[in-house]
């Protein structure tokens, strides 16, 4: 004769399926959501965007560039590539083994041959779907490949699980470069993002960011460590352009603190441009209170980014902000990937930081931090230009938005604590 079923054991499997579901459920959402687009995208091509040519700005007697162009860009950091007499630092995310990627290696191993030292950094995660050929680089340089598992057996340690997201050029102290864009044929032309190249003492800003990161990486348990990259200290300062340097290993994350001052203390307006947006609570408060005090806040972000989920987890937010006044700026037909920031036509922001907890509090990453009313002129110009490729979101066609849009934001909304 069997026995009745004990109700509390009955209530505690119930428990437990729905949390099971309860954690299973966004992830598997976000699975079905990302194939779904990829099946879509096959084939597509982005569609013409408009162009801003490079623009010079001097600040404090210093040249500083902006790119917004890939072709642009590349052109520029290869030709400063090929004029390198002594040293190199090139430091880059993704590296892609396409034909602009090989004019890069082709372009650095050229230096290494003549006598340049030349030292590079890719991240090994961000490009494990590139050949294992492409990664063979010739003896004459010196390659640090970022791992993919750098905990080692510390594996609680999330000091040591960082991505290295940075994209930095250094070409002797002449010139260097910051920014958004990685190296890749697509980002050429594709892409729509933001890269800025400096002079003057940022130059050693840059070297010192490049050999800090190579110092505290170059040890390795199973082959020969690499060689130490000793600086000398740069001999001056520079007022109106600074480094924010997020730093995992080291449990530095100054970014995050630099646009909320920034934001704080805004008075007419702040311009953001982000590839992806899945702020904390206290970085949408320092945004809200902006917007209510008068503040004119815009955010302009992919109408379609290249990752659908955090497309999704973005949404969420969209009626916070627009109960507020914040206006929401949809760019359309192609990914805009710029990190970049103006507030009051004096502040600017470029760098390679996304507003999420990865960029923030997460990764090793890096903006330029810039005081000057010509930058921020520059800036806003641009923002302008951007703004012709912008559809923006209103309040009513926000709330009109069908039922089942309203649950994937529900469901997708925890998995924004991860990203």
């Amino acid at each position: 004769m069997s026995s009745a079923p004990d109700p509390e054991s009955t209530v505690l499997r119930v428990v437990r399926r729905l949390l099971i579901a309860l954690v299973v459920t966004p992830f598997a959402v976000a699975v079905g959501l990302t194939l779904v687009d990829n099946y879509r995208r096959r084939g597509k091509k982005a569609k013409p965007f408009p162009r801003t040519p490079p623009r010079k700005v001097t600040v404090e007697e210093r040249d500083l560039t902006i790119y917004t162009y890939g072709q642009d860009l590349y052109d520029a950091m290869l030709a400063a590539i090929d004029s390198a007499q002594h040293q190199i630092f090139f430091e880059t995310y993704i590296w892609k083994g396409d034909e602009v990627g090989e004019a890069f290696k082709r372009a650095l191993a050229a230096a290494a041959e003549r006598g340049v030292e030349v030292y590079c950094i890719y991240d090994a995660f961000a490009n494990l779907v590139v050949s294992r050929r492409f990664k063979r680089f010739p003896a004459s340089m010196t390659v640090m490949r970022f791992p993919v598992y750098n905990a080692g057996w510390k594996f609680w340690d999330f000091r040591h699980y960082g991505r290295n997201h940075r994209k930095i050029l250094v070409v002797d102290d002449t010139v260097a470069f910051v920014g958004g864009y990685n190296i890749g044929s697509e980002y050429s032309t594709d892409w729509r993002d933001t890269h800025i190249s400096v002079t003057g003492p940022a130059v050693w800003d840059l070297k010192r960011t490049f050999a800090d990161f190579w110092n505290l990486h170059r040890r390795n348990r199973l082959r020969p460590s690499l060689p130490p990259l000793l600086l000398e200290a740069p001999s001056t300062w520079e007022a109106h352009i600074r480094l924010s340097r997020n730093n995992p290993r080291l449990m530095m994350f100054p970014i995050r603190s630099m646009y909320m001052e920034a934001i704080n203390r805004a008075s007419k307006n702040v311009w953001m441009t982000h590839a992806y947006f899945i702020p904390d609570q206290d970085f949408v408060d320092v945004l809200v209170l902006a917007a209510q005090r008068g503040v004119d806040v815009r955010i302009l972000l992919p109408h379609k980014s290249n990752h659908i989920v955090t497309d999704w987890i973005s949404r969420g937010y969209y009626s916070q902000f627009l109960a507020a006044g914040i206006r929401i700026f949809r760019y359309q037909g192609a990914m805009v990937h710029a990190k970049t920031s103006t507030i009051d036509g004096n502040w600017t922001t470029i760098g390679t930081a996304n507003i999420d907890r990865l960029s923030l509090t997460g990764n090793y990453e890096i903006n330029v931090e810039i005081i000057d009313e010509a930058m921020a002129a520059a800036m806003e110009e641009i923002y302008e230009v951007d703004l012709t490729n912008c559809l923006e979101l209103t309040r009513d066609e926000w709330e009109a938005r069908d039922l089942h849009r309203k649950f994937t934001e529900l469901v997708l909304g925890p998995l924004g604590r991860l990203l």
